[in-house]
């Protein structure tokens, strides 16, 4: 058997935890046995939760700290205080080779800072950006950045371009990347003049790693036509932001239709098959997992209000990078 990947766990960020982050321990520990976990937090409130798990012994290890950043905690604020935290910890083993990557679904601001504090950019890179995971009609988008950087230059997205294209080869390794830049229009004139010249670049510039489709509006980022959406931070939240709350408005409906009325219960029950089917489309907890590129480790942040189901896609998400050679496909065909 090969060397077992080892994820850096923060047991303390986020709602419920530690007691959703052991159960997204011990999902994904079930169906990736191959996998070592050093956790960091609390071990009086860890230790009874993993021993009564079936992860076995031989694949954890507790770092015990009761310091942790709260999420009313400022970045700066968790940066001068956490050094002994359970997100410090977490990130610092990656910096020491004690881990090949590090999960938390902590205080976003405060794991962005402490990331950047205790690792290294990847050479020629300037800013990191958040990427995630977001349906299409043919699989899965890589859609970045989400809320790092609100403005970006030119080079910024072209680095983007090639950061996402090597997540999406890193966890679709058949697939082919098809790059496109968000915009306001499909047309070469349309757009901003840094979207504008973004365009001519990669338009100009080949690259083996992806195939560049040019612009794409918001209405078709789920068409299924490209499969990598480049934007600046600002833009990209904003699109995330209204994905996700029109998601919870479609099923919130669709569930208040179907339960109101006696042929609205009956037509739940004739198409209970298809409506699970939707249902599991619009989940977010299967696509939960947002990396932040463009450091020389990986560092995925889960959602804070995701569950245990979604802590383990998360963890999903670090073995499939580390398999996939992550930051080394970057590293290799950055400009």
């Amino acid at each position: 058997m090969n060397d077992p990947i080892k994820i850096a766990v923060d047991a303390m960020g986020g709602e419920d935890s530690p007691n959703k982050v052991i159960s997204g321990v011990e999902i994904h520990h079930l169906s990736s046995r191959n996998t070592f976990y050093n956790i960091f937090g609390d071990n009086n409130k860890i230790e009874p939760l993993i021993k009564r798990s079936k992860v076995s012994k031989e694949n954890y290890k507790i770092f015990h700290t009761d310091n942790k950043i709260e999420d009313e905690d400022s970045p700066l604020s968790a940066a001068k205080k956490g050094k002994n935290s359970s997100m410090w910890l977490s990130i610092e083993s990656l910096k020491k080779f004690e881990s090949d990557a590090t999960v938390s679904a902590g205080n976003t601001g405060a794991l962005f800072v402490i990331a950047k504090l205790n690792l290294k950019m990847i050479e020629k890179i300037d800013k990191p950006a958040l990427s995630a995971l977001w349906p299409n009609r043919n699989g899965m988008n890589i859609v970045l950045d989400l809320g790092a950087n609100i403005e970006c230059n030119e080079k910024n997205l072209v680095d983007f371009s090639l950061m996402g294209s090597a997540l999406h080869k890193s966890l679709f390794e058949k697939e082919e990347a098809k790059v496109a830049l968000l915009n306001i229009g499909s047309e070469e004139l349309k757009g901003h003049n840094i979207l504008k010249n973004t365009y001519q670049i990669l338009n100009e510039k080949k690259n083996s790693l992806f195939k560049f489709m040019g612009y794409i509006e918001g209405n078709h980022i789920m068409d299924g036509k490209v499969n990598v959406i480049v934007t600046d931070g600002f833009t990209g939240n904003i699109a995330l932001k209204t994905a996700e709350g029109t998601a919870n408005f479609i099923t919130s409906e669709l569930k208040k239709a179907f339960n109101t009325t006696l042929v609205g219960k009956l037509s739940a029950f004739l198409n209970i098959k298809n409506l699970k089917k939707f249902k599991k489309k619009l989940d977010p907890r299967l696509y939960n997992g947002a990396i932040l590129l463009g450091l020389d480790k990986p560092v995925i942040k889960s959602h804070g209000s995701t569950d245990s189901l979604g802590f383990a896609n998360s963890l999903k998400v670090c073995e499939k990078i580390i398999k996939g050679n992550l930051i080394d496909k970057i590293k290799k065909n950055i400009i």
